[in-house]
């Protein structure tokens, strides 16, 4: 797992490099600029460039970035490039290391232009083949100034390749939302390690590739105080080795599924199809018996049981008996997929939550029913994985759609660490929060998932985990990343525009010959 830092984690690394390790400030701006300079070069042959004579525009600000632009202007004159930096700020107010790096670029003769309005290098811009924007670093806070944000875009509108130092400038590193323009680039190189704003929010777009350069920063130190990761397939992988040729379907374990009503059978279908796609050795789906015969006719590799039925033809409230029994003799529980908003059921799925002795998925409705009723998580008899998208997280904490969107990170962790749950916020990178306040982001996935029935399927998917033994924070990470993974899969026969539920589905055996290559 890659760790992903905050802004103020990031400054705390190079504190104490330079404090405790002995590494000068200077020596970390040199690395970062050497580095973004090899990375950019390496980058060129995918937009049919190469170093010598190569044109680019180095946009500085005054800052700590701007002083990597400077580094970054030496290497690239040295490999055979011709760039042509820009100031927005006077060489009098540089300071500290930025000030020392600006005359050494001086010193091997590269000039620097000072720019008082954005429209001056717009022509410089438009004719040089790569453009870097050295503008503003993760100490970056709020709208830039009115030149910056001039300069930004200008940047834009160049229709360059751009190449970001360390984040593109005007994107908050923490991953909130931007208070002014953003540089749209084509390749971040970013320093000592991945910022929450280029997983997470806007920053996913707006970096384009992101590469990670080594500043010289000890590992040992980078792994302080860090607890946000990203996931990568290597971290997945091995919780799945070769089954023993001695395998049994009790080996690997038995899902009940309590989902599903009159008039929302196919979401019940849908989280048991996934279930059984990622390897669940048996699984039950108990649902409405008026609901039951269809449910049973679209999953043939499942069993099913009807259950005492409400008004609304949802699951009634008299069914927690028969439900207890049926997962007494389960290994997990998944609840939720379209089981109906009935008070009456509502109040059997916070039972459920609250008193099932076993492993559980709370989705969809049972989520919705969890609703100004928290404290039910709080006393679960056994772990508790909450699979929202923003709108159910919205109700859950009581707030708006963008006040979750807007830090999408905190937003989970804080949940997690308060009810004592596992959270996997669903969307555009998946943030996966675990009680102990330790948070992943997922890489996988696309936006042709954003249609109904894959919420379904991920449901099963982290069912059949739990299910098979996998520890709740493990199963949250594979299931999540699996999900995304045959969404990609899927999307690469189909496309995301025709992409349903059902490729989900049935992309998930690729996506496990894809983890085992792997191994």
């Amino acid at each position: 797992m890659q760790p992903v830092f905050t802004a103020d984690q990031m400054r705390r690394v190079d504190a104490r490099a330079i404090a405790e390790r002995g590494i000068a400030g200077g020596t970390l701006m040199e690395n970062a600029g050497r580095g973004a300079a090899a990375a950019l070069l390496a980058a060129l042959p995918e937009r049919g460039l190469r170093a010598r004579g190569l044109r680019v525009s180095i946009v500085c600000g005054k800052g700590g970035n701007g002083g990597d632009g400077f580094v970054v202007a030496r290497h690239l004159e040295r490999a055979g490039a011709r760039p042509d930096v820009y100031l927005a700020a006077r060489p009098g107010d540089l300071a500290g290391d930025t000030a020392a790096k600006y005359r050494e670029m001086r010193r091997v003769g590269i000039g620097c232009r000072v720019v008082e309005h954005p429209d001056a290098i717009a022509r410089a811009l438009a004719r040089s083949d790569v453009v870097v924007d050295a503008l503003l670093g993760t100490g970056a806070r709020g709208a830039p100034s009115t030149l910056v944000a001039g300069l930004i875009t200008t940047i834009n509108d160049s229709g360059r390749p751009v190449v970001a130092l360390d984040v593109p400038s005007g994107l908050p590193a923490d991953g909130e939302g931007p208070a002014g323009p953003v540089v749209r680039a084509w390749l971040t190189t970013t320093f000592a390690g991945l910022k929450v704003g280029l997983v997470s929010g806007a920053g996913v777009e707006l970096a384009g590739r992101v590469v990670v350069v080594d500043i010289g920063v000890p590992a040992d130190e980078l792994g302080r105080d860090v607890a946000t990761f990203l996931v990568e397939r290597t971290d997945i992988a091995p919780l799945f080795p070769p089954r023993r040729r001695d395998a049994h379907k009790g080996s690997y374990g038995h899902l009940l599924v309590v989902a599903g009503s009159v008039g929302k059978t196919g979401a019940a279908a849908l989280c048991a199809r996934g279930a059984m796609r990622a390897g669940a050795g048996l699984v039950t789906v108990a649902t409405a018996a008026g609901a039951q015969p269809v449910v049973a006719s679209l999953i043939l590799e499942a069993m099913s049981e009807p259950l005492p039925e409400t008004e609304a033809r949802s699951v009634a409230l008299k069914a927690r008996d028969a439900i207890v029994e049926l997962a007494g003799s389960r290994d997990a529980v998944a609840i939720g997929p379209g089981l109906g908003l009935d008070d009456e059921t509502r109040r059997l799925a916070r039972t459920l939550v609250r008193e099932v002795p076993r492993p559980m998925v709370v989705d969809a409705d049972a989520l919705t029913a969890l609703v100004n009723h928290l404290d039910d998580l709080r006393g679960a008899a056994a772990p508790r994985c909450l699979t929202p998208h923003p709108g159910e997280m919205a109700r859950l904490r009581g707030v708006s759609v963008a006040e979750v969107q807007r830090d999408r990170v905190g937003v989970a962790r804080a949940f997690a660490v308060e009810h004592g749950a596992h959270v996997c916020l669903k969307g555009s990178r998946t943030v996966i929060a675990s009680p102990d306040g330790r948070v992943l982001v997922n890489p996988t996935g696309n936006p042709g998932m954003a249609s109904g029935g894959t919420g379904d399927v991920l449901t099963g998917i982290l069912g059949a985990f739990l299910a098979r033994g996998l520890p709740a924070a493990q199963a949250t990470a594979a299931a999540v990343y699996l999900h995304g993974l045959a969404g990609d899969l899927a999307a690469g026969r189909v496309g995301e525009e025709a992409l349903i539920a059902s490729d989900v589905v049935e992309a998930l055996g690729e996506a496990f010959r894809r983890l085992a290559h792997d191994q």
